[in-house]
């Protein structure tokens, strides 16, 4: 199954410049998923990281992963509407090359385990066939609060 971005937007509460996955193009609900994300240089992080020398910030790797994530979980918890998704853990992060302009992350993220209501991923992101960033990563659903 492949999901837009608008799609994404249905599911994630992200939106631009926050929005970091472009697609997913394999999901296998409860299981796993995998996202593409285009990085350009229009990218409003390159503007301060770093100029004349720009690299995507790791965290934000990490962030576009856990949103690949986070599509996974709300499609498997299912009827995820009213509540929001919070990312509550990482673990054993490793940055293994720099992500520059005109690189394709693809973001792929295996759910590992799921007790009482926190999912556990396996995540590894790739540019080509190069592993560049890896981390397990852990999200849980709360109750979305009326304000």
């Amino acid at each position: 199954m492949e999901l837009t971005v608008q799609d994404i937007a249905g599911i994630l509460p992200h939106r631009y410049p926050f929005l970091l996955v472009d697609r997913i193009v394999e999901l296998e609900a409860g299981t796993r998923a995998v996202g593409i994300k285009n990085v350009t240089i229009n990218e409003p992080f390159f503007q301060g990281h770093f100029p004349g020398h720009p690299i995507m910030p790791g965290v934000l790797i990490l962030e576009a992963l856990a949103q690949v994530g986070g599509v996974a979980a709300a499609l498997a918890e299912g009827g995820v509407e009213d509540k929001v998704t919070y990312f509550v853990g990482i673990d054993k992060a490793r940055f293994r090359k720099p992500v520059t302009p005109g690189d394709v992350l693809r973001l792929v993220m295996e759910i590992t385990t799921c007790r009482r209501g926190i999912y556990c991923f396996d995540g590894k992101a790739y540019v080509g066939d190069k592993l560049v960033a890896e981390a397990e990563l852990k999200a849980t659903f709360a109750p979305r609060e009326n304000s």
